[in-house]
């Protein structure tokens, strides 16, 4: 499954808002800095797809509208 995601880095709290069928708003509470954002969001799509962090891949990290794969296991 691809997704579009837009990234809110240096969030007052980690929050997921579902914007269309495969659209979100991510808010996150770490800085862009060394990809810790990156990691945030990956967390916070495992926990809500019920994935494990390697089935998710962030096709384009250092932009704030990403593109993510999620691959769901078999």
């Amino acid at each position: 499954m691809i997704i579009n995601i837009k990234v809110k880095p240096s969030s007052l709290e980690d929050k997921l808002e579902k914007l269309s069928d495969n659209s979100y708003l991510i808010h996150v509470k770490k800085k862009a800095e060394d990809g810790r954002a990156n990691i945030e969001v990956i967390k916070i799509l495992s926990k809500e797809f019920g994935v494990s962090f390697k089935n998710i891949h962030i096709k384009n990290p250092t932009s704030r509208n990403k593109i993510v794969e999620i691959k769901k296991s078999t």
